[in-house]
């Protein structure tokens, strides 16, 4: 791969790897939105909430639609969302391997722990 590609994708894993818009991409995988009603839903101040819609927009990823005095949002690319349920489903992998680790320690330590049966 080119270094110019590869400077692109870690520039849209970059965008991604911010947790309040993250929240806003998945309030608008839900359905349009207004600023207002983003601001509300995540709780950020509306000047923080349009700054990131500002950066999802000029990278792609969401689109405004003007109405009278409001802005509508939605998301322009939901191919997004395929890689976001591709983090949650390895990660939700990994915790549960790490689960299911402790609990076999966890049993491992229990039965190592109990007295044998028999003796006095």
């Amino acid at each position: 791969m080119h270094h110019k590609s590869l400077t692109l994708i870690a520039e849209r894993f970059r965008l991604l790897g911010d947790p309040l818009r993250l929240e806003i991409l998945h309030r608008l995988g839900e359905g349009e939105e207004t600023v207002t009603a983003l601001v509300e839903a995540v709780g950020a101040s509306q000047a923080n909430v349009s700054k990131h819609l500002q950066l999802l927009r000029r990278a792609g990823l969401v689109e405004r639609r003007k109405e009278g005095l409001h802005a509508y949002y939605r998301v322009s690319d939901p191919s997004i969302f395929r890689l976001c349920d591709l983090v949650c489903g390895s990660m939700a992998a990994e915790f549960q391997s790490g689960i299911d680790a402790i609990e076999s320690l966890h049993l491992e330590e229990s039965q190592s722990s109990a007295p044998e049966s028999g003796s006095k």
